[in-house]
């Protein structure tokens, strides 16, 4: 309609805008087409005065339309003002209404007015990104504290073997067995090692106050083991505060140890001693105990002591203090230790004693050397009184079971077989070692089978070029 009104009239600017709906109003009553106005064709019209009521219900129904799209503006910027404060006091509201209420929700755009506005990640972030070049991150520690903390993802699990400490009942039973054992093989390395197995705790100094005490009931090579193993744990599996511990727990039970063994505080004493001399015990441990002791066997034990540790020297230690036996001795040393027994017997003619002395050493596997020595000393002796005594020694010593067949054997074996050397240094030795056969035979001290392995004196050994002898026979 308006094409054709312009091509009618060439351009509606030319006539006046009242003009303008005039023409309008008479082409649609010419063409019966229903009027259309626009706001400002209404408002000339209303200024006219020359609206329908069809245009004026129009007319109002526009204007309420145009006043409800005010309101929903309005209303929508102050929304956007609410949510922004509502932000930052982190409450966030929007409006279902609001033609943004969409994109708000998905709105990433910090509004809370904090940061300094620098990008994220210093501009080093983004899609397939892990940082900035050159960027080194560390590995990050776990925080045993974190909620989320698990012990067992945080790389290899480490076990240890966690051995409980023994209490008192149980400690005698798996110490007794330990030194008891350590008295047959006599290594100390190997209670070393056990005892660093065993979790003692405060108890670790009772270990050196059980091993004496089981020692005071057993030999005196038990006794010298010992100290030699008290001597080798001092400083590595055992402190000097242990062992003035164990031993002052001694001295306080020897009212109780002496009803057992009546010689114990002369033999802690010696243990004190023994200890001092080989360090395992401090100097000053009999000096706490000066005028401090009412008890008379604990008195006695540090008397002995003393009077031990006064009598050393700087050149000799009190290794021999439980004396000169055991197999862990030097053949040398018992050969000589025997040596010296025969001739105390011989001036002193005491069996009792020279069978006390014959048991210290505790070599009954090294008898037969005892059986040798005396036979070779009757053999080199002057007179008939030598050989009475050694036949009576060596009767007794058969008789008590202290030497046995098979070491008393040996022994005239050993003598036998050397007859001929010995016959170099004794001119007579074939008649003396005769006479003596017979008399140890007489009193059932040898067998006949070993009477008569005896050589004669129409036997004589010949030293061959390659040391081997033979036996000869001379014919009278």
């Amino acid at each position: 309609m308006d094409r054709l009104v312009y091509e009618l009239t060439g351009s509606r600017h030319e006539y006046s805008h009242r003009c303008w709906i005039g023409v309008k109003r008479e082409i649609n009553k010419q063409t019966n087409i229903k009027p259309s106005y626009g706001s400002d064709d209404l408002n000339e019209l209303e200024v006219n005065g020359n609206w329908t009521p069809q245009e004026k219900a129009l007319h109002e129904a526009r204007l309420k339309a145009k006043a409800k799209r005010r309101l929903r503006k309005s209303s929508s910027r102050d929304s956007n003002r609410e949510s922004i404060s509502d932000s930052v006091s982190g409450e966030l509201s929007t409006d279902p209404h609001s033609p943004k209420s969409k994109n708000a929700v998905n709105d990433r755009k910090s509004r809370t007015g904090k940061g300094r506005g620098l990008p994220k990640k210093g501009g080093a972030g983004g899609k397939g990104v892990w940082g900035a070049a050159g960027m080194v991150y560390e590995v990050e520690e776990p925080d045993a504290k974190d909620p989320n903390y698990d012990e067992s993802s945080q790389g290899d699990t480490i076990y240890a073997t966690v051995v409980p400490e023994l209490d008192e009942r149980e400690l005698e039973k798996t110490i007794n067995p330990i030194v008891q054992e350590y008295f047959e093989h006599g290594d100390t390395k190997e209670v070393e090692m056990l005892l660093r197995e065993l979790n003692l705790g405060h108890h670790k100094y009772e270990f050196s106050s059980l091993a004496v005490s089981l020692s005071l009931e057993g030999k005196a090579s038990h006794r010298e083991l010992t100290s030699r193993l008290l001597s080798d744990l001092s400083g590595k599996v055992l402190s000097e505060k242990d062992m003035s511990r164990a031993f002052d727990k001694m001295l306080k039970e020897l009212p109780d140890l002496i009803l057992d063994t009546p010689e114990a505080p002369q033999m802690l004493g010696q243990f004190i001693a023994r200890a001092i001399a080989d360090h395992a015990l401090p100097m000053s441990f009999l000096d706490c105990y000066k005028g401090k002791v009412d008890c008379d066997h604990a008195r006695a034990a540090l008397d002995r002591a003393s009077v031990l540790l006064s009598m050393k020297t700087k050149i000799m230690r009190l290794d021999n203090v439980w004396g000169v036996g055991g197999g862990q001795r030097p053949v040398k040393h018992l050969i000589k230790e025997m040596n010296l027994l025969l001739k105390e017997y011989l001036v002193s003619g005491e069996l009792s004693e020279a069978e006390h002395c014959l048991r210290d050493l505790e070599v009954p596997h090294f008898h037969h050397e005892l059986v040798y020595e005396a036979v070779v000393m009757a053999l080199e002796s002057t007179g008939d009184t030598a050989l009475q005594m050694m036949v009576k020694l060596l009767k007794a010593f058969w008789q008590t079971g202290l030497i046995t067949l098979d070491q008393m054997n040996r022994g005239f074996q050993r003598v036998y077989d050397e007859l001929a050397e010995i016959s170099l240094d004794v001119p007579h030795a074939h008649s003396i070692m005769e006479t003596f056969v017979d008399l140890c035979y007489q009193d059932s001290v040898i067998t006949k089978q070993l009477r008569d392995s005896c050589p004669t004196r129409s036997e004589t050994c010949l030293p061959k070029n390659g040391g081997e002898s033979i036996i000869t026979s001379q014919s009278g």
